[in-house]
This record gives structure tokens, sequence and C-alpha cells, in this order.
């Protein structure tokens, strides 16, 4: 794996930095953004999105010739926005609502570099779960995995076993949709590293 040294990851997520692995980019440098992620009345959630990973990239301090690289992923049930649930009974209520239907996932990303300008672009990617009964929410709840989530799961994890399918970017409902990913950073110049089939 060959380290690529313009490349900033504006994001801690250890899923992020394991996704961009997998077409082969380490970034030389991780910058976590510190921005407010509270989304504003009648805000959609692809628009909340790209907003988020925008300002996420922008508050990433770069040096010359660096491209930041910032991703945000939330998950929504029609208009509503279902962010990192602040509690367990929060979790309940978001399994709840995921219980039986399909919802999108978004995952916005956004590249600034040396120009300057953000390149933005978005995934969606429908996911439908099954039924869930209080049995399995409460198993779920109890294994502590869909805390400090969007929406309240990992389909990585545990909850894979809830998805009936998936219609779009997985890797976007991980948290990094890596065909957009790859793109953008193509676009910024970012090639070296990327894996060679």
């Amino acid at each position: 794996m060959i380290e690529t040294p313009e490349l900033v990851l504006a994001s801690s997520s250890p899923r992020r930095r394991s996704l961009l692995a997998q077409i082969g980019i380490v970034p030389a440098r991780i910058a976590a953004p510190e921005i407010d992620e509270a989304e504003r009345p009648g805000e959609l959630p692809r628009d909340y999105v790209l907003r988020i990973a925008t300002e996420k990239a922008l508050a990433v301090p770069r040096a010359v010739g660096e491209v930041v690289l910032a991703g945000d992923t939330t998950v929504a049930v029609g208009r509503r926005i279902l962010a990192k649930p602040a509690d367990e009974a929060d979790l309940r209520r978001m399994l709840g609502l995921l219980s039986g239907r399909r919802h999108h996932v978004f995952s916005g990303l956004c590249v600034i570099a040396g120009d300057g300008k953000p390149r933005t672009r978005v995934s969606d990617t429908i996911v439908a779960f099954k039924r869930l009964t209080n049995a399995e929410i409460d198993r779920y709840v109890a294994s502590g995995e869909g805390m400090g989530k969007a929406g309240g799961y990992a389909i990585q994890g545990l909850a894979e076993g809830f998805v009936r399918f998936v219609s779009g970017s997985y890797s976007g409902v991980v948290g990094l949709p890596l065909f957009e990913a790859r793109a953008l950073l193509e676009s910024a110049g970012i090639v070296a590293g990327l894996a060679r089939g």
C-alpha cells in the first residue's frame, strides 16, 4: 500500500480510512474538522449531506499541493433525517421507523484541490429492512452497535441480517462511496496509490 502524499482525509472515522485502503489510497494525514452538524429547518437529506461534507472540507487547513477529502453520510425516511441516535430510546425509535420499509442512505463527498474550489458528489442508496420484532430491536440495542451510527445501524455489522436488499453503493452505506470518491480524487489529480486491476 502506497501513501498518497497529497491527500488529507477530513475524518477521524476508521471506516472511511479502511474503505479508502480498499482502492489503494492511504491519506498522508488525518484532520478531524470541528463543525456544527445540526440540520437546518426544512433542509432535505441530500442537501444536508452535501453541505456538511463541504463544510468539513473547508474547515481543514490545506498546505500548498494538498487535496482534502471529506464525507458525510445520513439515513433518511422520507424527508426525515435520522442522524446518530442520542440515546437508546432514540435508537429504538429509529429502528422502529426503519422496520419493514425502504429508506435512503445519502453519502456526500467534497474534494478541495489546489484551486480551492469544492467539488462534490452524492450517492443515494436504497436499503430495505425486514420487519423487526421487539426482541430483535432489543438485542440490537443491547449490542451497542447502533450508537454513533447514522440511522442507528451499521450495515457492515449485525444489522446486515436485517437488510432485505440494497440498491446502490454498499460502501456508501458503510460511510464512503468508493466509485464517487475515486472519480472526485482523479479529477483533483490524485491517482498515485489507486489499486489497479
